[in-house]
């Protein structure tokens, strides 16, 4: 079977749904907008494209294997109480037929930098809410059955997460295991990370602290056909972080979402919107995400791009991908441009990625435990 991956078309938002060919579905953050479900508005219904592309399982419950929430931003958690289930999975309903999460991929310490700098939208308090219930239920019963399981990405500070071995990622570590079983991907976690000191704590806070992710997802049955590099809302501090970090091995990509929706913040310490052309970029944050493999691709899930001061998207950025993508003959791709209102999607081949669109059947299957390994990492 061939994987696929599914950018929905959310404005600046993210919403991202991985079918690995082993047939299990990883969905990464969700923008559901109001009208998207409004039949007398343009915007495309997200929401009914995404349950076109998810199973049922044998209780009549559409499912997401996992769901990976980068950071509680509002446009990357928009549409969650409306349109999934939370709580035990026996109180599912027939009457409301929401999408059940297998499995939740979460980060306490995104939340709790989060938190720090502006209040948390209701949507976002439901998911933390949600990911609280699933670990207490592990630390009263061990690993639950689906509806029920959690994995922490990242440790949580002042030793919260030390009695969670067995559900948690560190950064610097390697997972393979979706829902309970291993799956066709290997999972590098690069952050978040622990800040050493005080004051990197507080600048890492400051810079929209996210789950980064780097995914070597297996095409056509062979392993890491393709690498996807996912980084929420990261700003150019945690991006300067990574290259402190990480070689580049770690940090390469045959596909990047453009982080903050092709931010410039992503790349620069400067604001583009009050210095123009003026503006200088970080070098290390470029470095770190100017890792492009031979024929990478960069997507920017935002709005068109244009040439004027706005930010995110910011034409700025786009410029700074595309030169990184010319050194190696890649392609920069506007969701927000493509034909039609479908999501953009790329299939994962053998032989690498390639945009299409497609629609896979999927199978379903569950087994307990989590196995982290380190990764290699510079």
């Amino acid at each position: 079977m061939t994987a696929t991956v599914s950018h929905f078309k959310v404005g600046c938002g993210d919403m991202t749904l991985f079918r690995f060919d082993d047939g299990r579905t990883l969905l990464v953050d969700i923008n559901i907008r109001p009208a998207a479900v409004d039949p007398e508005d343009e915007t495309p219904n997200v929401i009914d494209q995404l349950r076109e592309r998810l199973d049922t399982d044998g209780d009549g419950r559409v499912y997401v294997d996992a769901f990976l929430l980068t950071h509680p931003d509002k446009d990357h958690i928009l549409g969650l109480v409306e349109h999934f289930h939370l709580g035990p999975p026996s109180d599912w309903s027939e009457r409301t037929d929401k999408i059940l999460i297998r499995e939740m991929w979460s980060s306490p310490i995104v939340f709790r930098r989060a938190s720090r700098n502006h209040p948390l939208c209701d949507d976002a308090c439901a998911w933390s809410t949600e990911a609280r219930r699933r670990v207490r239920l592990f630390e009263e019963q061990g690993i639950g059955g689906h509806g029920d399981k959690v994995i922490i990405l990242g440790e949580d500070i002042d030793g919260k997460t030390d009695d969670l071995e067995e559900i948690l990622v560190k950064a610097g570590e390697s997972f393979s295991v979706i829902a309970g079983q291993t799956g066709a991907f290997q999972a590098d976690l690069l952050a978040p990370m622990l800040a050493d000191t005080d004051e990197e704590a507080e600048e890492l806070s400051k810079n929209n602290s996210s789950v980064i992710l780097s995914m070597a997802i297996t095409g056509d049955h062979v392993p890491s056909a393709a690498r996807y590099l996912i980084g929420g809302d990261a700003e150019v501090a945690i991006w300067e972080r990574m290259r402190k970090e990480y070689a580049d091995q770690d940090l390469a990509y045959d596909i990047l979402i453009a982080p903050h929706h092709c931010s410039w913040h992503s790349l620069s310490h400067d604001s583009w919107s009050d210095l123009g052309e003026d503006v200088e970029v970080s070098e290390d944050a470029r470095s770190a995400l100017g890792q492009a493999n031979a024929q990478a691709r960069i997507i920017a899930s935002c709005k068109t791009i244009t040439d004027d001061d706005s930010d995110p998207p910011c034409v700025r950025a786009e410029r700074e991908y595309r030169e990184i993508l010319s050194e190696r003959g890649g392609t920069f791709t506007c969701v927000a441009d493509q034909p039609g209102d479908g999501p953009y999607e790329i299939e994962i081949t053998a032989g690498g990625h390639r945009p299409k669109r497609v629609r896979l059947a999927a199978t379903a299957a569950a087994v307990t435990g989590l196995g982290t390994q380190p990764f290699a990492h510079g």
